[in-house]
């Protein structure tokens, strides 16, 4: 047989051996394996995984989740997602070449989840449009756009004298018990009726707290368009620590789809504590109040992420209202001064307010919003410009007036002015005001309308003034929707309608 002949049939017949072999054996798959050395509360070292990349997810036994955060030479540290109690040293683990990363897009609305994206609602499989990382890069310079669109969270004292722009991150920080998730949960559901997606990232809290703001959420209608991001006290301090960034990386899928988000982070005092917690456990050398020194850059790069993106980019928006607790009234303490320095602007809640029954209990005097009244619809500035310092200044007075000194007739007229503009500020919980009704109470208010009316009857007053508004005024109260200016004839209509509307029910009282 000539030797090309022979050749050629060699060749069919190894090529035919080779495909039988790949066909009949079953596909081998190449895994990088790694030994557990020790464990500890929330946190593993590993010997092995030479190629494992930071925020990888690794693969323990029983099919749980860690995820890499020491890369040191010798040995490898690792966050626990998953509950440890059955690890031990000399187990395997494996990489998983995946970076952490979570679930987004519409189909993720009206559902409950951890911080991996696992549901936990009941509702079956989440079916994802797409996964992204939960660490990304936060948006360049040149993408933001300036912050000139309101976010109405329905909340009286807060809509006028310390607003609120689509983009910002406005911290919430007070006392324990004085209210800093009610008021989150009130502006969650204000959004409902509007094109504003909501998240509420819980961080540490107790499942019987999240259980109940979930239930506000549905009985008010709010849920269908909101996200609830879960890790509660039970979890590992891993899962809570990464639980913003999961809540994050959901909410900017909608801001890069041209939409609106707001993510509410509550709180980040316990993610501080979570990654305190995990520091500590991996040796990093802690700094003042034994937190490490990088507890500054962890949260700056998670608020960071929150802005106005530019009509190039889809023009959407993402705003964040992180929740602090604060001890005996510090605001000056570490982790509160942080927060405020990385963000737009504080909402400090008192717990003196808080006692003497003024809910929700602002204090004005402390709170500020650094974007101002750039994002206030122009009614607004017509009504609320000098309502801030005046506040500020009848609370200063009202200290002062306790002492028992004899009063000037002016400052009697700015005490009893200032103590109606409180209660007309009081609000109760899950009753967001629309804008224009605001509005309407706000001019009443300066023209005067509340003067006469006893204090204890300034709520009901207050009401009778609303309901006027919708039953009389509606074009007008639909004109101040639209972000028209108020004219003076406006103001005069408004003024009319409010002295017969609080002077009847006055009267019948």
């Amino acid at each position: 047989m000539p030797e090309r002949e022979l050749e050629q049939l060699l060749d069919e017949a190894f090529g035919a051996l080779d495909r039988a072999i790949r066909e009949s054996s079953p596909r081998l798959e190449l895994r990088e394996i790694g030994t557990i050395t020790s464990v500890g509360q929330g946190v593993a070292w590993i010997d092995g995984l030479p190629g494992v990349r930071s925020e990888e997810l690794i693969v323990f036994p029983g099919g749980k989740l860690g995820m890499a955060f020491n890369l040191d030479e010798r040995r490898l540290a690792a966050i626990l997602l998953d509950e440890s109690e059955r690890f031990g040293a000399g187990q395997e683990v494996h990489r998983s070449g995946r970076i952490m990363d979570v679930p987004v897009g519409s189909s993720l609305l009206g559902r409950v989840l951890d911080p991996m994206g696992r549901p936990l609602d009941g509702g079956g499989e989440i079916e994802a449009e797409n996964r992204r990382p939960v660490e990304r890069t936060a948006p360049g310079i040149m993408d933001r756009a300036p912050v000139t669109v309101p976010l109405q969270t329905g909340i009286q004292a807060v809509d006028a004298l310390i607003p609120i722009g689509r983009g910002q991150r406005e911290l919430i920080l007070g006392d324990r018990q004085t209210g800093k998730t009610a008021v989150a949960v009130d502006t969650i559901i204000n959004q409902r009726d509007k094109d504003v997606v909501c998240i509420y990232c819980a961080i540490g809290q107790r499942s019987s707290s999240v259980a109940k703001v979930i239930a506000e959420l549905r009985d008010h209608g709010a849920l269908d368009n909101s996200i609830v991001v879960m890790a509660t006290g039970e979890n590992p301090p891993g899962l809570n620590f990464v639980a913003p960034y999961s809540a994050t990386t959901i909410a900017e899928f909608f801001m890069e789809q041209g939409q609106d988000a707001l993510v509410i982070y509550d709180d980040l005092t316990r993610h501080a504590r979570s990654y305190r917690e995990l520091s500590l456990l991996l040796r990093r050398p802690p700094a003042r109040e034994a937190y490490p020194g990088d507890i500054f850059y962890i949260h700056s790069r998670l608020l960071e992420r929150s802005t106005h993106l530019r009509e190039e980019r889809g023009g959407g928006s993402l705003t964040a209202l992180p929740i602090i607790e604060t001890q005996a009234q510090n605001i000056s303490s570490y982790i509160p001064t942080n927060l405020i320095s990385i963000t737009d602007g504080q909402i400090y809640l008192s717990p003196r307010l808080y006692r003497e029954t003024v809910l929700p209990p602002v204090d004005v005097g402390k709170s500020v919003s650094r974007v101002g009244g750039k994002t206030q619809a122009p009614a607004y500035r017509a009504v609320a410009g000098d309502l801030r310092l005046a506040y500020s200044q009848f609370e200063e007075l009202e200290t002062f007036a306790r002492f028992g000194v004899q009063l000037d007739e002016d400052t009697r007229r700015r005490l009893e002015r200032g103590r109606r503009v409180r209660e007309i500020l009081k609000q109760p919980q899950y009753s967001p005001i629309p804008m224009a009704e605001q509005i309407m109470v706000l001019v009443a208010l300066n023209q005067g309308v509340f003067d006469p009316i006893a204090i204890p009857e300034i709520a009901e007053a207050k009401a009778a003034v609303r309901t006027r508004g919708r039953e009389e005024l509606s074009e007008l109260l639909a004109k101040i929707d639209r972000g028209k200016k108020l004219t003076s004839e406006d103001i005069e209509e408004i003024d009319r309608a409010a002295t017969e509307a609080a002077g009847t029910d006055h009267g019948a009282a």
